[in-house]
């Protein structure tokens, strides 16, 4: 510009008449005070839902934290009690182990005993055959003997009357009348 002046040589005034100036400054800082409080409402915007996405993220966090924890105990509480069942398992299948063999025992044991109860049983009822036999033997005998008893009394009862009647007639003829 001072070249420029140098060249014209003179001086120039200009005068304007124009409307009064627009103060640039004033809406640069109006522009600029806009701005900023966009700007700063923005950012509390952000920031709030910075915060409340964060407190979100947290209480997620938190419950999965506590889901978590909670899954991780309920594992252990299961892997306790399936440890636990397998013990029980084993006693079970010991315990039916152990009896299963006691019962073959019992059931030999037994079937021992009843063959010696069979042996005798068999013992007993041929004693029973035999006494049976037996008795039968000694009930013929005695009715045998009954019967010869019977015909001796018979016969005896027929003496003593054929001597009683012998008697009475030889006491007869000895006068005597009496019985002997």
């Amino acid at each position: 510009m001072t070249a420029l002046r140098g060249q014209v040589g003179g001086e120039i005034s200009v005068e304007m008449d124009a409307a009064p100036g627009v103060d640039l400054t004033k809406i640069l800082a109006e522009m600029r005070e806009q701005y900023e409080s966009l700007a700063e409402k923005n950012r509390r915007d952000a920031e709030q839902w910075f915060f409340s996405k964060t407190e979100e993220l947290n209480r997620e966090v938190a419950i999965n934290t506590e889901q978590l924890q909670s899954g991780k105990t309920e594992i252990t509480e299961l892997r306790r009690t399936i440890q636990s069942l397998e013990i029980d398992l084993q006693s079970q299948l010991s315990t039916k182990a152990a009896l299963e063999g006691t019962l073959a025992d019992t059931e030999a044991r037994y079937g021992t005993q009843l063959a010696q109860l069979q042996v005798l049983i068999s013992s007993v009822e041929e004693q029973l055959a035999e006494l049976r036999c037996d008795m039968e033997r000694q009930n013929h005998e005695y009715r045998v003997l009954l019967d010869v008893k019977c015909r001796l009394e018979q016969e005896i009862a027929t003496y003593r009357r054929l001597l009683e009647g012998e008697d009475a007639q030889y006491v007869e003829g000895l006068g005597g009348g009496g019985h002997v």
